[in-house]
Parts: structure tokens; C-alpha cells; sequence
């Protein structure tokens, strides 16, 4: 019920200023008052709604979300405004990964250096055979690890937004049957620029990386 209504007033097919009750959302969703309660208290925190009492719930403007919430970026990519939503997020991305990659190669662990590489070997069986799914999977502790890796909390606190991004290129048929032999390469370099401690080669392929996603997704 929550990612149904959330939904709706992510697409825009419930507009700001639409007030709901609870007892509406009973009825139309066949839940109980509880589940609507928890449901319209998780809106108001992700700043989607307001609740006041004798007024109701009401939609709010675009400009009070929580836009880094991982499920809002999953539902406004589920929706009409789709293809401003990525480009948001990649000129996002833009801005955070490439400076990521390089404090990485400066303070990644052993064990993070490994993990990177083995990702991207992950990621280039799992190209070849066409299993996106897994690929996906590899892709996603890929970014995630090198993240973590920059030793910096407010960049690793974006490794869900950034998980968001990867899987909505999946689940929304934007991913190629065979991911792109070059994408796997970049990830490759930046794997081994980490490793020997290259801050810019990382951060140049991070910026491939990010390149090649905006131009696959263009379309």
C-alpha cells in the first residue's frame, strides 16, 4: 500500500494540495486503520504529505521531498519523470563518485581493494553470460564498496542512492541484453587504479563509468 500510494503522488497522479482522510485510503486500499496510520506517518517523514487533524492528510509541493530517499527515487523512476529523474541523478553522481574514487585510492583497505576487483570480475562473467540480474548484484557491492572505501561518511551514506540508480536501469529495461564490454573496463580500472593508489586515473575512469550510463540511458 505504501509504494501504491507513494506512487501515485511520486507520478504526480495525486498534485499538490490533494487532500486524502484516512478513512479514504481505508476504503480504497482494504487496509486497516493501522496500516494506513504507519503508512501516511512514512509519507509525511519522506515529506510527500502533511497531516493535520480536521484538515487530513494533504499532498505536499515537489519542493518538501526527501528526493534522497532510496524508495521515492524508485518510485519517480517507476514513473513519467523518468528521464528527468536520471538525468538528475547522473549530473548527482557527476559530482560525488569521481571525488569518491580518488580519496579511495588513498584509503581504501586490502580487503576493499580486493572486494572492488572481485566485483568487477563479477561483473564481466556475469556481462558475458547476459545474467543481469547478477550483474546487477555485482555492479551494486562494485559502487557501494568504493564508496565505503573514501573513508568518508556523508559519501557512504549516498551508496543507496546510488544502489537505486543501478537497479532502476533493470528493472526498467534500460540495461542492454549484454552490458557494454567498455562499462566492464572502466570498472576494471578503477579497481586497479585503486589498488596502486592512482587518484586521478580512478577518478577519470569513475567519470567514464558515469559517461557511458548517461549515454546508454539517453534514449
Amino acid at each position: 500500500m505504501l509504494d501504491a500510494l507513494g506512487l501515485r503522488i511520486a507520478s504526480g497522479g495525486l498534485a499538490a494540495g490533494t487532500v486524502l482522510t484516512l478513512e479514504s485510503i481505508d476504503a480504497e486500499y482494504g487496509v486497516s486503520r493501522s496500516v494506513s496510520r504507519e503508512a501516511v506517518r512514512v509519507l509525511a517523514a519522506m515529506g510527500l504529505v502533511t497531516t493535520r487533524r480536521r484538515v487530513g492528510v494533504t499532498v505536499c509541493e515537489r519542493s518538501a521531498w526527501q528526493v534522497f530517499d532510496p524508495r521515492l527515487i524508485r518510485w519517480r523512476l517507476a514513473g513519467p519523470d523518468r528521464a528527468a529523474q536520471l538525468r538528475s541523478l547522473t549530473e548527482l553522481r557527476a559530482g560525488f563518485e569521481p571525488t569518491a574514487a580518488a580519496l579511495a585510492a588513498g584509503r581504501a583497505t586490502t580487503a576493499q581493494g580486493r572486494r572492488l576487483a572481485e566485483a568487477a570480475l563479477d561483473m564481466a562473467e556475469h556481462g558475458a553470460t547476459g545474467d543481469l540480474g547478477a550483474y546487477l548484484a555485482a555492479d551494486q557491492v562494485f559502487h557501494r564498496t568504493l564508496l565505503e572505501a573514501a573513508g568518508n561518511e556523508m559519501l557512504t551514506a549516498l551508496a543507496d542512492v546510488v544502489d537505486e540508480v543501478l537497479a532502476g536501469r533493470t528493472r526498467h529495461d534500460l540495461m542492454p541484453a549484454r552490458p557494454n564490454p567498455e562499462a566492464i573496463a572502466l570498472h576494471e580500472a578503477v579497481a586497479r587504479a585503486v589498488r596502486v593508489g592512482d587518484a586521478r586515473a580512478a577518478e577519470d575512469a569513475v567519470r567514464g563509468i558515469i559517461a557511458e550510463a548517461a549515454a546508454a540511458t539517453s534514449g
